[in-house]
């Protein structure tokens, strides 16, 4: 499976969360576990409303956890 140039931060926010779990990210924004690794590993993009979701559970803008680095265009 090839990953996703959607970079992010959603490991490191979870830490900085008390050390917040993958299943318990994925129980509050609504997916599973599984899909949340996925999307934490880049293997996956979240769409546009569950990555607001997620920003929205650390309290971050949108492009605090997800990036899109530059020349991933072409």
């Amino acid at each position: 499976m090839k990953g996703t140039a959607i970079q992010n931060n959603i490991r490191r926010l979870r830490f900085e969360a008390n050390e917040m779990s993958q299943a318990a990210l994925a129980e509050r924004v609504g997916v599973t576990r599984q899909t949340l690794n996925a999307i934490e590993a880049a293997k996956y993009s979240p769409t546009l409303e569950l990555a607001f979701k997620i920003a929205l559970v650390f309290g971050q803008p949108l492009d605090a956890v997800f990036q899109y680095p530059a020349g991933s265009m072409s």
